[in-house]
């Protein structure tokens, strides 16, 4: 099988525990998804919020320099343009989008957006769940939505075409952003508040918008995204979510973000390494396999190939 993942926490994991991409106690090794035909992953630098101003910048480039010493050490490919994809996809081979959580690396100058399209970044979510100089993420309370500065960092994303992620945004950022933006959008590892009543899920509104607007939106594996018990999770929550997308038209936006390597799992979902049983679960569930190919793989393939056009 093919398996296109659009976000995880691995390279953020490596860069402060001083190892490599093959740690088993990480969710994705290269061992672990050695099992897929073709694979891309979305490779996040998340900055927590405490780290601020010119050492949130300095994170950002040692993420980067990161990722290129270990593509270079386990034969992955660094997506510099999304016509890389498809040589990936036709060869069966691996693939790493470097992509930005919490906009907060930019430390308040504009003119950092540079270093973006210097490194590749492919995706950028403007806050994590917290307040930066953008706006207010998910567990702000009484959100006061975007602020100049990240009104002046959407138009330039959009003007460089980077992907605009509404991951971790709070509603009311999450509707600035809507208001604020014309390309499509994606909500990279976020699930349904109708299935799961949690601040980091989406209404049904906001998933529709997206889909409207052509973006996608990437299963999260998060236990308790999952289930509002999270300790009842399981992968037929998977499916839950999956079903209740898809009832609102989204064969063709629904995807993975998984979130290894940043979240805690169900108790029967173990890492990377249970993708195919996932897989497995929604053909034994009488899923059409021409849509479960979508959602692994070919959703978020159809939607990087049309970003940038």
């Amino acid at each position: 099988m093919r398996y296109f993942d659009l976000h995880c926490d691995t390279l953020y994991e490596s860069l402060v525990r001083a190892c490599d991409f093959s740690n088993p106690e990480f969710h994705i090794t290269p061992k672990k998804s050695s099992a897929f035909s073709s694979y891309i992953q979305c490779y996040a630098i998340c900055v927590p919020e405490e780290i601020t101003g010119d050492r949130a910048t300095d994170m950002f480039r040692a993420a980067y320099r990161k990722l290129v010493e270990q593509c270079s050490k386990f034969d992955i490919r660094i997506i510099n343009s999304y016509s890389d994809i498809i040589e990936i996809t036709n060869n069966g081979g691996r693939g790493a989008i470097f992509t930005v959580e919490n906009a907060s690396v930019l430390a308040g100058k504009l003119e950092n957006i540079e270093l973006f399209s210097d490194f590749d970044v492919k995706l950028v979510t403007l806050t994590w769940n917290g307040r930066n100089e953008l706006g207010d993420g998910a567990m702000v309370s009484h959100s006061n939505g975007i602020r100049p500065f990240g009104i002046e960092v959407i138009k330039k994303l959009e003007e460089k075409k980077i992907i605009i992620d509404v991951s971790h945004a709070s509603d009311r950022l999450m509707y600035d952003i809507f208001n604020h933006t014309t390309r499509p959008l994606v909500a990279s590892h976020t699930n349904s508040r109708a299935v799961a009543k949690h601040k980091r899920n989406m209404t049904d509104e906001q998933f529709l918008t997206i889909v409207k607007r052509g973006g996608v939106v990437g299963l999260n594996l998060h236990k308790f995204f999952l289930n509002t018990d999270g300790d009842k999770a399981n992968k037929y929550d998977v499916l839950r979510h999956a079903e209740h997308f898809l009832s609102l038209s989204g064969e063709e936006s629904l995807c993975f973000g998984a979130d290894f390597d940043g979240c805690n799992l169900p108790v029967d979902i173990f890492g990377i390494d249970t993708i195919s049983d996932i897989y497995e679960l929604f053909l034994k569930e009488n899923y059409n396999e021409d849509t479960v190919k979508k959602i692994f793989y070919e959703n978020a393939l159809k939607f990087c190939e049309n970003f940038d056009k």
